[in-house]
């Protein structure tokens, strides 16, 4: 497995905690599961796409892109200020990730682990 293919299975691994908040006591835990669903599936696409860059170089874009898709739609329902910002710094990471796909590199993807951690934290925490 690749560097960055790597530290996107451990971005999805930071993230899938989330799927054991329970969504009944907060608009926060509703706001965090649902980030949990879509994200979690976001970078597992994600790394599968970097898992299999030789067959289809063109699948992490359209990854990332489905990712960004995504954290636009959660951002914008979020309910929570904490919950905003930590989409939104995930979002920031995505876009840099967008950028080095676009200039035909490999992106760095422990920010967006870094990222996607915070978002776990400010879920959870």
């Amino acid at each position: 497995m690749t560097r960055p293919a790597a530290l996107a299975v451990a971005a999805l691994i930071l993230v899938l905690p989330l799927s054991a908040v329970s969504c009944s006591a907060t608009q926060k835990a509703l706001d965090c599961g649902n980030t949990a669903v879509k994200v979690g599936t976001d970078l597992n696409q994600l790394s599968s796409a970097y898992g299999n860059a030789n067959n289809d170089p063109a699948a992490a874009g359209r990854a990332v892109a489905n990712l960004k898709a995504d954290l636009d739609k959660l951002g914008k329902n979020a309910g929570s200020t904490d919950v905003s910002k930590a989409v939104t710094d995930l979002q920031q990471q995505a876009d840099k990730a967008q950028q080095a796909i676009d200039a035909k590199q490999v992106p760095d993807l422990g920010p967006m682990g870094d990222a996607a951690a915070n978002l776990t934290k400010v879920c959870t925490g």
